[in-house]
């Protein structure tokens, strides 16, 4: 057999992104005045304007994840990661997230489970600095079986202080702030990958300190309060979740120009045991999986180096360019669209 990709595990970004377009093009209201949205393509939180600030909104899951904490009972820790996909996404424009409300879809009520999520939802939001102020529970036995887990998140931002990519120029570096693992993206693949092996998510892996299923289950990096502090601190153009899509999220940044990754960081053994045991090609890792790389910042060339010398998960990984699209250098391969 060939090598796993993402697609075969079930996940076409492809028809991903046509379902997205087939979906916007249908949505043409637009709201006047007060409380419009900005209309900016690529960002990773959508803009209202409000006067002399911008509110944010955010949404997202933990997807398939939920999979894995269903097989190990373990359900205190995708709280976590329902809010990092939200506050990562949120900070992207420098915004600072204030606000959530979560939904949890269900087969059957379980007391036990919510208990547990909450135990993560709470964490999260401490991490991120942010209140939980609502949420639903939806029992829905006819459409869901066992749990679906998602949240939308607010934030703001002062006018004179957004940051969308537009500002990034030749000459520029690229900072990649490490990864707690594999976060809450590509788990299809990896849970494929694992299965395909007949490996049991209690089997502990060479190479691997933990189970693999907990290795999997580790919560997602939140970087508010670091990605703020360095925004507050020093001169930055351009902030990139590392979520779905890997490296092509660097894409959102401004065009006309060339993000290469030159000096990737060394990915955790849990990558290169997923991509060992799916003999995964290095372009399909890197557009599927964040490899390490959970976050990155794009900034001036001596802000980059006292951020990078100022913490220590920041490390240059690459620099900007005049050309188009991203660039990994290893091999060269050039990621131009989604």
């Amino acid at each position: 057999m060939s090598g796993w990709t993402y697609e075969k595990s079930g996940v076409s970004i492809d028809q991903k992104s046509n379902a997205i377009k087939a979906l916007v093009d249908k949505l043409e209201y637009r709201r006047e005045g007060l409380g419009q949205n900005v209309r900016m393509s690529g960002l990773f939180a959508s803009l209202i304007d409000f006067g002399d600030k911008y509110i944010t909104l955010a949404t997202d899951g933990v997807g398939t994840k939920l999979m894995i904490a269903e097989a190990l009972n373990k359900w205190d820790t995708v709280g976590i990661d329902c809010i990092a996909m939200n506050v990562n996404d949120t900070i992207c424009v420098n915004a600072e997230p204030t606000s959530f409300v979560d939904y949890i879809a269900i087969d059957k009520p379980n007391e036990d489970i919510t208990r547990e999520i909450g135990k993560g939802l709470q964490k999260g939001a401490e991490l991120s600095n942010m209140e939980i102020v609502g949420g639903e529970i939806a029992v829905l036995p006819e459409i869901v079986n066992g749990v679906d887990l998602s949240g939308t998140c607010l934030g703001y931002v002062a006018k004179d202080k957004i940051i969308t990519g537009e500002t990034c120029e030749e000459g520029d570096l690229i900072i990649a702030l490490r990864s707690s693992g594999i976060h809450s993206n590509g788990l299809t693949l990896a849970r494929k990958i694992v299965e395909a092996n007949n490996i049991c998510w209690n089997d502990k892996v060479s190479g691997l300190s933990k189970s693999i299923g907990e290795e999997l289950l580790t919560p997602t990096e939140i970087y508010v309060r670091q990605v703020l502090e360095i925004t507050s601190n020093f001169k930055v153009h351009g902030l990139v979740d590392i979520t779905g899509g890997g490296l092509r999220n660097i894409l959102r940044m401004k065009k006309g120009l060339q993000y290469v990754i030159s000096d990737p960081v060394k990915p955790a053994p849990i990558f290169t045991k997923l991509q060992e045991m799916g003999e995964v090609e290095d372009k399909e890792i890197y557009q599927t999986l964040n490899m390490s790389m959970g976050f990155t910042i794009i900034a001036p060339a001596d802000d980059a180096e006292q951020i990078a010398k100022k913490y220590p998960n920041a490390e240059i990984v690459g620099r900007v360019q005049k050309g188009d699209g991203v660039l990994l250098e290893p091999g060269n391969i050039l990621y131009d669209h989604y």
